[in-house]
């Protein structure tokens, strides 16, 4: 067994960040934990890094620095506050870093702790979608490992080890299909912000949950998975299974297909990271399939979820789309959860931001972190000046 691992969680106090901390704390002997990282929870972020004897903890907002300093008095662990702090935490002498900080807030301490060589536990969407050929080039140049945390991901990442890279024909990431699995087009078009909401399977955020009402969280995840991997957007299939225990599925040039498969606890993936290159024990419930019975399949449409059809056309057009497309659909998620558009003018108005910003093709791939919030903020702006129009479009 390899020697102890030491650890850094960015966003310790989020879903992921607590989910790591559950399995650090199980063999506290295996890990030491160099530094913890949170949003604006304070009395969390001091209570975890006392329990888990961090060095340094970091708090983003910066107004907050004297109280975590407070908090801290008296235990020898560093305390920091601000986006300098968040990028020291990455930069701190860890040999596994949880990136789990969410938003385009984690791009910067995430892009750092790529730099730095060592594994990169990657559950931050933005650093693949805002600037995926950034950040896996950045990955590529220190010689990181970037192990992926998203369930589907991870599913990939572990059935690519069943056979060679050159025998690859394509990948089958698997979706939920959400609570409007079975809803009519016009039932979509007109859903309610407590229905989008309710989610059958997994209990998440309010963001995520809409995503996956919508199914561009399967559009982020093809992004993610377009760069992750180094494939061709031909080479990337959704499949829509309701139960959410195949993760996903590698297809190989013989015909044979490998799948992940487990309970739906964030946990299992995460074990594997923290384990990697070796496995650990898992805290999640073991998977009996006699007990399931059956598991079922269906084809994603993308008629009633034109997310699908969009992340093909982002693809297609390459540069910043992907770029704008993350963007957009943040604003738009914002206003429907605002009740300023309807359900289905979440992806108009992704569509319509597209159209006005790279139609052209002139808009280049981000470059650097920077580069990629440049783009964020101009597709916000974009997508905000078009809302009136979308919302007018629905009345």
């Amino acid at each position: 067994m390899h020697a102890d691992r030491v650890v850094t969680i960015l966003g310790a106090t989020g879903s992921i960040g607590q989910s790591t901390v559950d399995l650090v704390r199980r063999v506290p002997d295996r890990y030491r934990v160099e530094a913890l990282t949170a949003h604006s929870n304070v009395a969390e972020l001091a209570k975890l890094a006392r329990e888990l004897d961090a060095r340094f903890a970091a708090i983003a907002d910066e107004a907050k620095y004297a109280e975590l300093k407070d908090a801290l008095a008296g235990s020898g662990i560093e305390a920091g506050a601000g986006e300098g702090a968040l990028v020291e935490a990455a930069l701190r002498p860890a040999n596994w870093v949880m990136a789990a900080m969410s938003g385009a807030a984690g791009l910067k301490p995430a892009m750092a702790a790529a730099g730095r060589g060592e594994i990169v536990a990657l559950a931050n969407k933005e650093c693949l979608v805002c600037a995926g050929e950034a950040f896996m080039k950045h990955a590529a140049a220190s010689k990181a490992t970037v192990l992926p945390v998203d369930s589907e991901h991870n599913a990939i990442f572990q059935a690519l080890g069943a056979g060679r890279r050159e025998d690859l024909v394509r990948i089958i990431l698997t979706a939920s299909g959400g609570p409007f699995r079975t809803a009519t087009r016009e039932q979509i078009e007109n859903a309610t912000v407590e229905q989008a909401l309710k989610h059958p399977n997994w209990s998440m955020g309010r963001k995520i949950t809409i995503d996956s009402a919508t199914m561009f969280n399967k559009a982020l995840e093809i992004i993610e998975a377009f760069h992750l991997f180094e494939l061709e957007a031909g080479q990337i299939d959704v499949l829509v299974h309701p139960q959410s225990i195949i993760h996903g599925l590698v297809e190989f040039s013989d015909r044979s297909v490998v799948a992940q498969m487990g309970a739906p606890d964030m946990r299992t993936p995460i074990a594997h990271c923290l384990g990697w290159p070796h496995r650990i024990d898992g805290p999640a419930q073991r998977l009996d399939l006699a007990a399931l019975g059956q598991l079922t399949f269906e084809a994603p449409d993308p008629v009633r979820f034109p997310a699908l059809r969009l992340v093909q056309e982002a693809l297609r057009t390459g540069g910043a789309a992907p770029t704008v497309l993350n963007a957009a659909n943040e604003v738009a998620v914002a206003s429907f959860l605002d009740r300023k558009i309807p359900f289905g003018g979440i992806a108009r108005l992704v569509e319509a931001t597209l159209e006005a910003l790279v139609a052209k093709g002139t808009a280049k791939a981000p470059q650097s972190a920077d580069e990629a919030l440049a783009v964020d903020h101009t597709a916000r702006k974009t997508a905000a000046g078009l809302l009136p129009q979308i919302a007018l479009k629905a009345s």
